[in-house]
């Protein structure tokens, strides 16, 4: 009985308190993080795009930062993020100049797979473009991201992710905006 009342008290806190005390994948032991993310756009509608119809859409550049959390016993971060959507030219039927915005979001990733030094996350953020237009009629914005990310050294890491932003239907037209990106990181 004593081994069962052993097992069930590690059950409950485990559940209710980082398995890693003090160490995140994202920041090792560090608390804080900058990050400057670029990314090429994609013309698609899809929550996770195709890496097809690249165009003339970057987000460049995207200056985020985090600090450590969790969510539910996983490791995690929440971010303030601002970057700045730039157009040049014209293909599949947008002119993409139109939609050279800034934009100004927080978020929140999750590590779902993680090792000493790696991690896969995924995240979800809502935000604010600086003016409406025809490809996202509203300026309140909804984030997902996945990504994939590999921490050198204690202080700098690299990461790869998939980034797509709607209005998640708030107004009449929805065609959102997607990126394939690279990002740079900093803890300290």
């Amino acid at each position: 009985m004593k081994k069962l009342e052993r097992i069930v008290f590690l059950c409950i806190i485990t559940a209710v308190t980082p398995a890693c005390a003090g160490w995140n994948p994202f920041f090792g032991t560090a608390e804080n993080q900058i990050a400057v993310n670029i990314g090429q756009g994609v013309n698609s509608g899809f929550l996770i795009p195709p890496p097809s119809q690249f165009v003339p859409f970057y987000m460049l550049p995207n200056i985020q930062y985090s600090q450590p959390t969790t969510f539910f016993t996983l490791p995690a971060r929440q971010s303030l993020n601002f970057g700045e959507t730039v157009g040049m030219g014209r293909a599949y039927g947008w002119d993409w100049t139109d939609f050279s915005i800034p934009i100004l979001w927080a978020s929140g990733d999750v590590a779902l797979l993680h090792g000493e030094n790696w991690y896969y996350a995924t995240g979800v953020g809502v935000g604010f473009q600086a003016k409406e237009n025809d490809r996202l009629g509203a300026k309140l914005l909804f984030q997902f991201k996945i990504s994939g990310g590999y921490r050198f050294n204690e202080r700098w890491g690299g990461e790869l992710f998939v980034q797509h932003f709607s209005n998640g239907n708030t107004a009449e037209e929805n065609h959102s905006y997607a990126f394939y990106g690279l990002g740079v990181t900093y803890n300290f």
